[in-house]
Order: C-alpha cells, then sequence, then structure tokens
C-alpha cells in the first residue's frame, strides 16, 4: 500500500500550507533526501499559488510512482494540478522563470523554475477548460537541458482516494519483458486500507509476470488475491515487435483505446480476481498505431464519460493525460461514490514542455 494526497486548494492561503507538508510527507515515504525534499515543497507550493492567483482554485494531487533509475526503479513524489480556469493563453511566457499575470509578486519561481528542477515536468492547457501541470521528484538532481524523453510508449497515471482518505483502494502498475509491455489497473473491493492491501498485491504480483500473456498473468493474481477481499484487475499488453495491443479484464474496469482519431471501448468480463474470477477470459487484440492512447479507470469515474477530443493528449506524459480525462470525466455535480485512479498508456513521442517518464 502507497499513501495518497488529495489537497483542495480554494480560497484559502492556508491550502498553500496544506499542499507543501503533503509533499514533504510524500517525500518522506519516498525517502527522497533533504536536498529533493526541498525541491518537491518548492514546486508543491509554487502549483498551489499559481491556482489560487491563475485558476480561482482546483486540486494538487501527489502519488508516490516508480521512476527509473541507475540502480532500478526507485520512489519518486509525482505532483499534479488540476483546475477548471481559463487556461494559460501564452504557454512558452509562462514557462519562463519567474512570469506571473498578477500584479502581486510571484514567489520568483514559476513554472518555468519547476520544470527546470523537477526530473520530468509537462502540462495541458486549453482555453476555456483549464490546465494540467506534472512535475516528478526523484532522488537525484534534475539534469539541465535534459532534453525529450527517448521514443517508445510511456506509461502514467493518477490515483486518487474517496473522501481525501489515507489510502486509496485502487493501483495501477507496469512491468516491462522483452518486446512486451503490461499496463495493469486493479480495484480493490470496496476502499480503504483493505482495499488497497488487494490492488497493491496485484501490482506487487505483476513484477514477477512480465513474460506471461494477459490471461496467465489474471490467473496467477487470482491465486494471489485469494488471502485478500479480491480486486477487479484490467490488463493491457502491447507486443512491440508486432504492434498489437492485447487486453483482457475482471470486474468493473473500464477501458477506452483511442487510434486514427477515434475512441473504442475495450470490454471487461464479470466477476473477482481472487474470488469469483470466470473460468475463461475473452482477449480482444486490437492494432497499435503511433498515435494510440489507451486509457483504463477504475468505476470512480462515470461509465459514460465523453473521451476528450484532443488531438495533443497522445503527445503528453501519460500522467498528463491520465489527469486530464480524471478532471473533465468527472462532475461537481456527481461526486464520486468510490476511488478513483486512472492509467494511460501512450505511443510515445516528444512532450512538449518537459521531459517525460
Amino acid at each position: 500500500m502507497s499513501r495518497v494526497w488529495d489537497v483542495p486548494v480554494e480560497d484559502d492561503s492556508t491550502r498553500v500550507r496544506d499542499v507543501r507538508v503533503a509533499a514533504e510527507e510524500a517525500s518522506a515515504c519516498a525517502g527522497l533526501p533533504p536536498n529533493r525534499t526541498a525541491t518537491a515543497a518548492l514546486v508543491a507550493t509554487e502549483l498551489a499559488t499559481n491556482l489560487l492567483r491563475h485558476a480561482e482554485g482546483g486540486r494538487v494531487l501527489i502519488n508516490l510512482v516508480e521512476r527509473a533509475h541507475d540502480e532500478g526503479p526507485r520512489t519518486a513524489v509525482q505532483l499534479v494540478s488540476l483546475d477548471h480556469g481559463p487556461g494559460i493563453p501564452d504557454v512558452a511566457a509562462a514557462m519562463r522563470d519567474g512570469y506571473t499575470t498578477t500584479v502581486a509578486a510571484s514567489l520568483g519561481a514559476g513554472l518555468g523554475t519547476c520544470r527546470r528542477i523537477a526530473n520530468d515536468f509537462d502540462l495541458h492547457s486549453a482555453p476555456g477548460r483549464g490546465t494540467v501541470v506534472m512535475a516528478r521528484i526523484g532522488h537525484e538532481q534534475a539534469v539541465r537541458n535534459q532534453g525529450p524523453p527517448p521514443p517508445g510508449p510511456r506509461t502514467g497515471g493518477v490515483n486518487v482516494p474517496l473522501g481525501r482518505a489515507e489510502y486509496s483502494g485502487d493501483a495501477w502498475g507496469r512491468v516491462r519483458g522483452g518486446d512486451r509491455l503490461t499496463l495493469l489497473l486493479a480495484d480493490g473491493l470496496g476502499h480503504g486500507a483493505k482495499a488497497a492491501e488487494a490492488s497493491g498485491l496485484a501490482v506487487k504480483e505483476l513484477r514477477g509476470l512480465a513474460e506471461l500473456p494477459p490471461v496467465e498473468i489474471l490467473r496467477s493474481l487470482g491465486r494471489a488475491l485469494r488471502p485478500t477481499r479480491g480486486a477487479a484487475v484490467a490488463v493491457a499488453q502491447l507486443d512491440l515487435r508486432e504492434a498489437r495491443l492485447s487486453f483482457a479484464g475482471i470486474g468493473n474496469i473500464g477501458a477506452r483505446l483511442r487510434t486514427d482519431g477515434a475512441w473504442k471501448a475495450l470490454l471487461s468480463h464479470p466477476g473477482i480476481v481472487g474470488a469469483q474470477a470466470p473460468a475463461s477470459v475473452p482477449v480482444q487484440r486490437v492494432p497499435w498505431h503511433a498515435d494510440s492512447l489507451l486509457v483504463l479507470h477504475s468505476d470512480g469515474l462515470p461509465s459514460r464519460w465523453t473521451p476528450p477530443d484532443d488531438g495533443v493528449l497522445p503527445g503528453c506524459d501519460p500522467a498528463v493525460a491520465a489527469a486530464v480525462v480524471l478532471r473533465d470525466a468527472g462532475s461537481a455535480a456527481r461526486p464520486t461514490q468510490d476511488d478513483t485512479c486512472v492509467a494511460v498508456l501512450t505511443a510515445g513521442g516528444v512532450s512538449r514542455h518537459g521531459s517525460g517518464a
């Protein structure tokens, strides 16, 4: 299980402090050294301040995620700010250090500095729809002018607990084995610590199943999750050599694939992994193209959400794409009744505003 933080930033300047404290708590959980903890706190403060000054409020989500490192994957702090504000009219100008559109003095950091000191940074802004900003802080110092990420598929996600609880019962994970890249999303039954135990175990077990096809992964997880309350699980596996995506799911996990500008639903089979799994699970296989984008989500999102008609998203960091879906698919008039997790697989490409993982 890993902690999650969902901090509202509305009309109270103390919320900026709340976001900074949450970032420091997350850094401690990730084991970041003091200098990188200070970096996370600075980025958190800037993102929260921007929400108050430029968007009339929003929220900051903080997740612990794995990030590639020379010594193997290590835990990083991922900060994502979301708002429904006016959007950024001139992104290039906003990325300059110290930029502000307000009369009040800025912090002197700005989005440009956030990009420079974060290990990964990206943003998506659309007039009238709002802005999503993502920064990941790892153990090592950011490399200045490190350039775009290498070409190839990328994965990312955001995770939100119900009622701003300490833990989310949802989890997502990825694993690479040879020419296969596998993305998994698990929704433990119910919510809270017991649900998080089930979904977290599914992600942990995935690390040893990289060479298996989706149905075999689900079967192995069914055995592993028997001591838990069980979970809905979806597995999407990209065969890089054949440029083909295979999908199989058990339980109420949503999946949407965008290819050639059109969206297609991928269907899961009824059941519970670890408790009431079906005898057989159908596998859907579809071609994977250079513009493809896959969205997996738990039932915290409405089942009939409208996918964004946005050709920019496939080029975003996958965590940014996931946050845009989370923001736009939900509604303040229909608050979620469960934990919510969104995971995204993209074909890759150059991020427009920073580097991505």
